[in-house]
């Protein structure tokens, strides 16, 4: 039995993007560049959070997490695609290609779920502030995270070995810059009818239902905002809530055209775009959009570099 479930082929050869060959340095300095944003911007957002006792609350604890996540997600595949940019050998073995399957699976699940309960903590303070406190307690949020990560761990791994008990035979290109889940399907020589419809299904457990609690969530939050108008709190209100559902938009749309709604239509580089959109677009504008450009973590990051800055003044 074991010997039958071994794949032919030991390792793919990933495509990458397509780019033409005068202006893969040009493209390489931009995604090195897209990258290295993305790690310092959220390298700093959990800095912030973790230095000042003003952001130790319950938005900004899933905020940090979030940072944390999209800065794993990026890191899944943004170093591969530039090391094979640079590569005339851009090969990936077969257990490679799975584990990056994986925690690709992993990251961008633990992300949908982060957005969930940031809309609901954002929900609760619109709609119940008095409350607030009391229901977002630190056991709640732990209990959140924790659930975040049971749920994506078990998806994951329930893909990964639905992947692996498939056979891949002669062909090992893929035509992706990453191992993605429906490339890894199309060169697979065994019926894969039972890893679609556990896509189909489990998409929408962890997709759908996720961004539905979401919109739900914000059209609560609008509809309290209109209930009580205060041109001041409608202005934080829609300032906030407009930034959220801008990353919930693109994150959400992208996968969910992907993966969920696919089109014969589409080609390989229309879905390599909308891929680079939620893999490495969105963990790089996710800092500016929630926090970068947020008076609170403008606030933190005065009083954390000029207490660093006091002793050495005096």
């Amino acid at each position: 039995m074991t010997g039958r479930n071994q794949t032919i082929i030991s390792e793919f050869l990933l495509l990458g993007l397509p780019i033409e060959p005068e202006h893969q340095d040009l493209f390489y300095t931009l995604f090195l560049a897209m990258y290295v944003t993305t790690i310092l911007g959220n390298l700093l957002i959990m800095f912030l959070i973790r230095l000042d006792p003003h952001l130790h609350t319950p938005m900004y604890f899933f905020l940090s997490n979030l940072s944390f996540s999209d800065l794993c997600f990026s890191s899944v595949t943004m170093p591969k695609l530039l090391q094979d940019m640079q590569s005339q050998d851009p090969f990936i073995s077969y257990a490679g290609c799975l584990t990056q399957m994986y925690f690709f699976l992993f990251f961008a699940d633990l992300e949908s779920f982060l957005l969930v309960a940031m809309a609901y903590d954002r929900y609760v303070a619109i709609c119940f502030p008095l409350r607030y406190t009391a229901i977002m307690s630190p056991r709640l949020c732990l209990s959140l995270l924790a659930l975040s990560w049971v749920l994506t761990t078990f998806h994951a791994m329930l893909h990964t070995l639905l992947m692996a008990r498939l056979h891949f035979c002669e062909d090992n290109v893929i035509a992706h810059f990453f191992c993605d889940m429906s490339a890894l399907l199309k060169l697979s020589c065994s019926d894969t009818r039972v890893n679609e419809l556990v896509i189909f299904i489990m998409g929408g457990l962890i997709l759908v239902i996720p961004f539905l609690v979401i919109i739900t969530s914000y059209a609560q939050i609008v509809s309290s905002i209109l209930k009580v108008p205060s041109a001041r709190g409608i202005r934080k209100a829609f300032s906030t809530c407009g930034s959220h559902l801008t990353v919930v938009s693109l994150f959400y749309g992208t996968v969910i055209g992907l993966y969920l709604c696919p089109s014969a239509n589409n080609s390989t580089v229309k879905e390599t775009v909308m891929a680079m959109m939620y893999t490495v677009v969105t963990p790089m504008l996710n800092p500016f959009i929630y926090s970068l450009r947020n008076r609170d973590m403008k606030g933190a990051l005065g009083r954390v570099f000029w207490r660093k800055k006091t002793p050495f003044s005096l």
